[in-house]
């Protein structure tokens, strides 16, 4: 729980939300590369896309990063309440209840009455500044990073459509592009939490791709 302005900021977006917005981006993208026919489609089709893709990953990433605000502002807001009510007259027992109930199950379980307790007191003991839920630049530029990594996401699969003349190759190379991107970010994901690389890097190519064809499927 973040529950002090003071302390030590985080990076801007940890490791997890740079690669799950780029994943994000890059389904959203590919929605659109993956409805065009490699039977049938030409330049004018493939052009209609680029900039369909493009309009669609600006929209969501601009929706995107308000979420992150949002979110943001509510748990702050949260965390602000819960050392007020700590504050303002909740006996020792509600407190480690109100404590346990905004940790993980898991935490709260391990942590005891004990551990609860020590929480409980080193929040009241540290509450001396006030917990503001305000956002501050350091948020927005978080919101910007969230909107910039979803819109540049899309160029890695439209840049074949760029350099490629042959719809039908650029649609193929494209394809090849975005499950390499897939499979670093499963990669990347999987490093990062302990797990097997490779299998994190499959695992994440594979869901990926049945993800497109469902969207696809579903008319998305």
């Amino acid at each position: 729980m973040d529950l002090s302005s003071k302390q030590p900021r985080q990076p801007i977006l940890d490791p997890v939300d740079r690669v799950t917005e780029v994943i994000f981006g890059l389904l959203m993208a590919m929605t659109f590369v993956g409805a065009l026919s490699v039977a049938t489609s030409g330049r004018e089709e493939a052009r209609t896309m680029l900039i369909a893709a493009f309009g669609c990953n600006l929209a969501w990433g601009l929706a995107d990063a308000v979420m992150y605000l949002l979110r943001t502002w509510t748990e702050r807001t949260r965390n602000r309440n819960l050392l007020w009510r700590l504050q303002t007259g909740a006996s020792a027992e509600e407190g480690r209840a109100l404590i346990a109930d905004a940790l993980p199950a898991r935490m709260a379980a391990a942590a005891g009455p004990e551990g609860l307790e020590k929480l409980r007191q080193g929040l009241l003991d540290n509450s001396a500044e006030p917990l503001h839920a305000r956002l501050g630049g350091d948020d927005v530029l978080a919101a910007l990073g969230i909107f910039l990594l979803v819109v540049l996401a899309t160029f890695p699969v439209v840049i074949p459509f760029l350099l490629i003349q042959e719809t039908a190759l650029a649609i193929r190379l494209s394809n090849l592009v975005a499950v390499a991107v897939l499979f670093a970010a499963g990669w990347l994901l999987a490093r990062y939490s302990g797990a097997t690389a490779w299998a994190g890097g499959a695992l994440t190519a594979v869901v990926g791709t049945v993800l497109i064809l469902a969207i696809i499927a579903l008319g998305g």
